[in-house]
């Protein structure tokens, strides 16, 4: 049982010892990604340039549950299992029956879930003998956790970073930096899908993620890691909603009623809510799962479900996902990590199955609620959990309103200790909502590939 604050632990030999594929119990089986060329199914040949063999059988696979190798269950028990809190505090502030519990991800040593992945990945390449790794990062948590990764098993780490973060962000860069990696501000002149764009670009997690794929099929020695939207990064965060369903029965709880999780690539969201999910489609559990992402980036909400590029160039695997466009560059709001204009392929899926809700939100909502949060439960959330927590306290005072007591178990991604210049824009009254218009909507449409089917 938790303590007098309502923290749940689990002993480090309670750490899950297998990733969850929900692929596995899936009614309908998810569209597979089509070579940009042929328009058909890609092979395990078609992403040898970019990924080592496990990784590429984690993508494409069936199977329900993975065994996580040991070096990397040898690293997660540096902060894992993470802890799921009972945020009673902001319960009383609220004035809701509804008991709120928080997954806490901020503990990692990059500070975010994002170091679930980035192990793996680190470890699967250099298993195979890869001495360098190329990626994008929004915000920095990615990169920052990839860096990381890199140092632990001896590889070299490239980042190119969106532009508009790496020039507001400067101290995720120094911590990239810190942790071994070598950052670029994107759009570069050092590739061709860079040179494209103006200088002073505001960038995308598109253009990042062209100008590290461009380096990393230039050399044998060299792959990609990606830090969301594909499957085998979604299947590694699934130790997350392993962990809370677990620290839920602990906790004296049947289950959750509802589970929030923000949502820009999907990794974050789908680690928590895909072991929910298969509970709920085994028929042992039924909660409302909730995606949560930004209104200048809605994705699931205002995007189309059709096959995109995962990136601007048109470099990658064609994926059928929800999706704003592969020539979108979103507006620069503090949540870099929502930035993107796609959604992962098996969160679409389940969306579009009516498996999964999905709602957006403006961004001065998010800091309000994430401020409110900090000053009751004493943590400082990342930009982009305050989406989830702003949902979360909207659900808690319907709930008020109709005297329930609903169980919502909520994903805080990770810490906004180095996003506080976001916090400073908007407690000084500067932060602006800048919703996605119906013309720059339809604009970014318009380049999407025609793909039967």
């Amino acid at each position: 049982m938790g303590d007098e604050q309502g923290t749940s632990t689990l002993g480090t030999t309670e750490v899950p010892t297998h990733w969850y594929n929900v692929v596995a119990d899936l009614p309908v089986p998810p569209p597979p990604p089509l070579h940009p060329g042929t328009h058909e199914p890609v092979g395990p040949d078609d992403l040898a340039p970019l990924f080592p063999p496990e990784l590429i059988a984690q993508e494409v696979s069936a199977e329900r549950m993975i065994a996580i190798p040991e070096p990397v269950r040898e690293v997660y028990a540096q902060y894992r299992p993470s802890p799921l809190v009972r945020a009673r505090r902001w319960e009383e502030k609220l004035g809701t029956g509804a008991r709120i519990y928080y997954k806490y991800e901020g503990v990692s040593p990059a500070g975010s879930h994002k170091v679930n992945t980035s192990v793996p990945q680190a470890y699967y390449n250099a298993l195979n003998g890869i001495t360098k790794l190329t990626t994008e990062t929004g915000a920095g948590q990615w990169g920052t956790a990839l860096s990381y990764a890199s140092a632990l098993f001896g590889v070299e780490c490239e980042v190119w970073q969106v532009g508009a973060s790496y020039d507001t962000k400067p101290q995720r860069r120094t911590l990239i930096e810190v942790f071994g990696g070598r950052v670029h501000r994107s759009p570069s002149t050092m590739t061709e899908a860079g040179k494209a764009f103006a200088a002073g670009h505001p960038g995308s997690l598109g253009i990042a993620i062209s100008e590290a794929v461009e380096v990393a099929a230039q050399d044998e020695a060299t792959k990609y890691a990606l830090g969301s939207v594909l499957n085998h990064v979604l299947l590694h965060q699934t130790v997350i909603g392993q962990e809370a369903l677990a620290q839920l029965a602990d906790a004296g709880e049947d289950g959750a009623d509802l589970v929030v999780g923000c949502a820009g690539g999907g990794s974050n969201f789908a680690g928590l809510a895909f072991p929910f999910l298969g509970e709920k489609l085994a028929g042992r559990q039924a909660p409302r799962i909730l995606a949560v992402e930004p209104a200048s980036c809605p994705t699931l909400t205002r995007g189309e479900y059709r096959y995109d590029f995962g990136d601007t160039a048109g470099l990658t695997p064609l994926m059928k996902m929800h999706t704003l466009g592969h020539d979108f560059v979103p507006s620069p709001i503090h949540a870099g990590g929502l930035r993107y204009h796609g959604m992962a392929p098996l969160v679409s899926h389940v969306y579009a199955e009516g498996l999964i809700e999905a709602t957006s939100l403006h961004q001065s909502e998010c800091f309000a609620a994430a401020v409110e949060f900090a000053r009751t439960q004493g943590v400082v959330p990342a930009p982009e959990s305050s989406h989830a927590l702003a949902q979360a306290r909207r659900e808690a005072l319907a709930a008020a309103e109709a005297g329930t007591e609903p169980v919502i178990v909520v994903g805080l991604s990770g810490h906004g200790l180095l996003e506080l210049g976001a916090y400073e824009s908007y407690l000084g009254g500067r932060l602006e909502d800048d919703p996605l218009s119906d013309a720059d909507l339809a604009a970014a449409l318009a380049g999407v590939p025609v793909v039967a089917g």
